[in-house]
Parts: C-alpha cells; structure tokens; sequence
C-alpha cells in the first residue's frame, strides 16, 4: 500500500492537536500524589500554626508583668501550671501569673510572651526575671507560618517532596491532579521475540515495545503493554480493538510501512479514521495517524531510532498536555562536533550524543540499536540544507 499523503511536520502535530482529549481531573490520595501534577490552585484551609504557640522552653507570661525587670531588680512571678505539646490551654494567665510551657504548646489565654527557661531562676512556686519580655518574644502567633486562604501550590505544579510535605501540614488528604493517560502499547511483526524466549534463526528481540512503554511511564502516563502482533490480519486487530477497549489511547510500532504485509493502517481505517499515513521527515516518513472512537491511534516506524524521535516529536507533546505538563520540553543549544551532510530535500532528525558543549552526531543510521541507546537526543537539519559546518551551534532535543 503506498503513502496516502505524505505531510509535514507541523501539519501533524495540527492534526493531533485538533482532535486530541483535554486533560481529566481526578483526587488522588495525599501519599500516591508525588511526581503528578497539580490541576487546581490550591489554598490554605486552616492557619499553620492554628494557635499562639511557643517557640521555646520556658514561662508564658503577660509582657507587661516583666517590663520593670532589671539584674538589680528582677520581678518575680507565680508559677500557676504547666502545658506541654498537644495539651490544650485551659488556664487564663492573670497579673504576676506564669504558665511554664514546652515548645509547640498553645499560648493560655491572656499570655503574649515566652521567656526562656536558661534567663531565669526557678524558687519553689516562683520564677525570677531579669529582664524585661515583649509582646510576641518566644512565640508563633496563628497564622504567622502559613495563613488560612493563602495561596499554597498553583495548577500545574509537579509534586515534589516539599510540596506533600506542605498539603500535609495544611491536612489534605486527596490531592486534584491530572488523570495519568493509558497507552496502549503494541509491538509489531514476525520476526519479534521477547526478551527471555529463545532466539531462533531469523528473529531479534523486541526493543520497542520496552522503549515506548518505559518512555510513557517517564512522562508520568500509564503504559500497557499488550504484546507482538504478528504479520496477519486477526492478531493485529484483535490487539488493537482491545487497546481501544481498556485505553485512552494506541501505540503500535513497525507496521506503518508501505510494504503489502503491513496491515496497520488498513486496520485502523477500518476501525476508525486514517489521518495521515507518512511524515516528511528523515527518519521516520512511515508514521501513521488515526482515531479509533476518538482515541488517538500512532502507528510509529519499526527502528528504533525512528520510532523513539517520533515518539518525542508526535506522542511525548501530547502526553505532556494531558498531564498538565505542557512546557516541560527539555533542549540545549550545543556546538556541533564535526561536520554533517545531510539529504538533499529532506528535514532530518540526526540522533546527538552530548560530550561537554559538544553535540556528536550518530551515524550509524536508524536501524542500530545503538543509535538510539547512544544518543543523548536529536537536532533538526531543515530541508534544503545539505551540509552543517563543525562548531556549528545547533539545538538538541533530548529523548523522554
């Protein structure tokens, strides 16, 4: 089957965009939420601390009871209770009064100062000061660290350990994030093998179908691995259908080729909708794209180097978006190793490998596995330019 119509990249990434899902909002809870991405602004419930507290060891007092404290002439207070961490403050300070507390513990009512224990005496019932306290020495008012209503994390944060930290000191317990998108992932073609079968005359072992699902679950998506279709109608069908049933959406790799035993894109129109089926680029022109149900169905080249850039140019955009992750996209500008010629009328994508502030370009061609092992990422050669001089700077688009 030939190409229907082969387009270029940006026409693609259109196409995608035109009919791709918007994200889905789900409540996760608080412990599953690290590394997802936040899909509201989230505020402050609660005041942190939600109470006058102290922040030292020592005696609550009324500020104003220690303001004629002097070395010559100390002031001396009675020592009326104690409260430790998580009690609650039963007791009213009242004039020449003192509470002894611990740090952490709520302020009782009509204290506004904590004086160290190390800065006074203790006699019996009694605590010799000084020198003289003000009004909020020694303590956290309510609110002073985080504020009710504030502003905590905004839509589209990626959680980090600092930031479950702070949604648990506010006390949520679910967390609104971004739904993980689920890939359908499938492998193509006879001569496939998975790792640990036997290696028979004539067969390799699968590299794409671990590359694809492992770069969506680095993006944060949800991969599922459906298994090798072989070269014949049924299986490659009944593979798809079942993507389609338990999937957002469908990544086949090998299979889009114009070759008479490539059945992918017959399938999908069948199915669905071919939107396009070969991209004008250098590797990876045999790209199919279509929708099944409205699901998102790629058919990606089967070397590995071509199906992993397309991967990065067609599929990681849209995960990025779904996952509320739309500008993460990593690149470097980098000066070329040395000099590449590139296809005459053709854009390519050359694999790159980083060395220092240099960019090495792969030429071991798209079917090595090392091409894309070795490669740190790819730079684009724009049609019509043939050759890029060594220094050259360039920009690399990293893998993942």
């Amino acid at each position: 089957m030939a190409f229907l119509k082969v387009v270029a990249l940006e026409k693609a990434l259109e196409i995608i965009d035109s009919f791709s899902p918007e994200p889905v909002v789900e409540m996760v809870p608080l412990e599953e939420s690290l590394g997802r991405v936040l899909a509201e602004d989230v505020v402050s419930p609660v005041d942190v601390p939600p109470f006058d507290r102290a922040t030292v060891d020592g005696y609550a007092v009324r500020a104003e009871d220690t303001f004629m404290a002097s070395e010559s002439k100390p002031i001396r207070l009675g020592v009326v209770g104690e409260i430790n961490a998580g009690d609650t403050a039963e007791i009213e300070l009242k004039p020449g009064n003192c509470v002894y507390i611990s740090t952490g513990a709520p302020l009782p009512k009509g204290a506004d100062a904590v004086v160290q224990f190390e800065d006074v005496n203790r006699e019996g019932d009694d605590v010799i000061i000084y020198k003289p306290a003000y009004p909020s020495l020694g303590v956290m008012k309510a609110g002073a660290d985080i504020p009710k209503g504030g502003l905590l994390l905004t839509r589209g944060t990626r959680l980090t350990f600092k930031d479950t930290a702070l949604l648990s000191a506010v006390g949520f317990p679910t967390v609104p994030v971004f739904r993980k998108p689920r890939v359908a992932v499938i492998s193509t073609g006879n001569e496939l093998v998975p790792p640990g079968e036997e290696l028979r005359a004539g067969r390799i072992y699968d590299i794409n179908g671990r590359a694809i699902t492992d770069a969506v679950r680095q993006l944060g998506g949800e991969a599922v691995f459906l298994g090798i279709a072989r070269d014949d109608r049924d299986s490659l069908r009944e593979l798809i259908e079942k993507g389609v049933q338990c999937c957002d959406m469908i990544v086949l790799s090998g299979g889009a080729s114009g070759g008479v035993r490539d059945l992918t894109n017959s399938i999908v129109g069948e199915l669905g909708e071919v939107y396009i089926h070969g991209i004008a680029i250098q590797p990876g022109k045999p790209t199919i794209i279509g929708l099944i149900n409205g699901k998102p169905v790629f058919g990606l080249p089967g070397y590995p180097t071509s199906c992993l850039t397309n991967f990065t140019l067609l599929i990681a955009p849209l995960l990025r978006r779904l996952l509320g992750r739309r500008n993460e996209i990593r690149n470097a500008k980098r000066k070329l190793a040395h000099k590449v010629f590139s296809v005459k009328g053709r854009r390519q994508f050359l694999p790159v490998k980083i060395d220092g502030e240099k960019a090495v370009p792969i030429l071991k061609g798209s079917g090595a596995v090392t091409s894309f092992v070795d490669a740190d990422g790819f730079i684009e050669v724009p049609e019509g330019v043939e050759i890029l001089e060594a220094g050259e700077e360039v920009e690399v688009t990293f893998f993942g």
